[in-house]
């Protein structure tokens, strides 16, 4: 059983499917399920990470309100160890709103509130280098952590023997570039396609993914939506598809991918092969509403490839 720890950003989402439209006035429309579930690119990597077997710290930052209430407990009842949170008063707890459309698309109202106020002091370093893994989620928005003293802190503890992983939030051209900074310090990569290509201004994914592993890491990882995922390594790039399944909402799969990813590490797969296990991670995700649906244990997820 690995320990991981997940830095970065921790949102409570509200999801109701299916929504076709926002009804006019104050009229209602009576939809099939609505839930509420810990998520964001640090938090609902965590839950899928406990889901999956592995013993998990999570540290943010997050609002002294109901919201972040809510969202600790849905943690701990999810076995994440939530002592690495800070709470702000001055900030409430990032949140979304997202109304799944019937094809599993997700528009969402989203607040980012007390993420934007995390930084490195926030951050313990003995923590980290006590981690097999250290996984950050979504520095594009937490800038806090973009300083000198938190990348100290990954090389100090990639020194040791953890191994550093990194996924991003937004899709937002000048938050992603920001994010560059971190890929020196960082051991995984695993950004969207359209991550990959602001970042490097290369809109071919392969191209993107080489770019990238030419600024540090020993892999770089793209997902692809339903054409699965990419993964690049000194000894080249392949190609893994997505695996056939009926979508529902794609909230989360980026995140359930990183844990399914980071489990096949821990238990010794190689990359491509870890890969294989984030892949089938978010197959089961899309299959239900929200970021944490159908993870139920790791042999559960890994029937999707057998």
């Amino acid at each position: 059983m690995a320990t991981v720890v997940t830095v970065g950003a921790h949102i409570l989402d509200v999801l109701a499917r299916p929504v076709e439209g926002i009804p006019d006035g104050q009229d209602t429309v009576v939809v099939d399920q609505i839930r509420v579930t810990a998520a964001g690119a640090a938090a609902g990597t965590a839950v899928a990470l406990a889901r999956l077997g592995n013993r998990v710290v999570s540290v943010g930052a997050i609002g002294d309100d109901d919201l972040g209430d809510l969202l600790v407990t849905i943690m701990n009842r999810n076995g994440v160890d939530v002592t690495g949170l800070v709470r702000r008063t001055a900030e409430q707890t990032s949140a979304s709103i997202l109304p799944i459309r019937p094809d599993g698309g997700r528009p969402s109202f989203h607040v980012p509130g007390a993420n934007l106020t995390l930084t490195a002091h926030a951050v313990e370093p003995g923590l980290l280098a006590a981690a097999n893994f250290v996984h950050l989620g979504g520095p594009d928005v937490t800038f806090g952590l973009n300083d000198p003293e938190f990348f100290a802190a990954l090389d100090a503890a990639r020194a040791a023997g953890t191994v550093v992983t990194m996924d991003l939030l937004s899709n937002l051209p000048d938050l992603v570039r920001g994010a560059a900074a971190f890929l020196p310090h960082v051991d995984h990569f695993l950004p969207n396609e359209e991550q990959a290509a602001a970042m490097t201004g290369e809109d071919d994914p392969e191209k993107a993914a080489r770019a990238l592993l030419a600024e540090g890491p020993r892999s770089v990882v793209v997902t692809l939506g339903a054409e699965g995922s990419l993964v690049a390594t000194a000894d080249g790039v392949h190609r893994l598809p997505a695996l056939p399944v009926e979508v529902v909402d794609t909230t989360g799969c980026g995140d359930a991918y990183c844990a399914g990813f980071l489990t096949g590490l821990g238990q010794g797969r190689d990359v491509l092969e870890a890969a294989r296990w984030g892949t089938a991670a978010a197959a089961t995700v899309a299959q239900g509403l929200g970021s944490d649906a159908g993870l139920t244990d790791l042999d559960t997820v890994l029937t999707l490839l057998r």
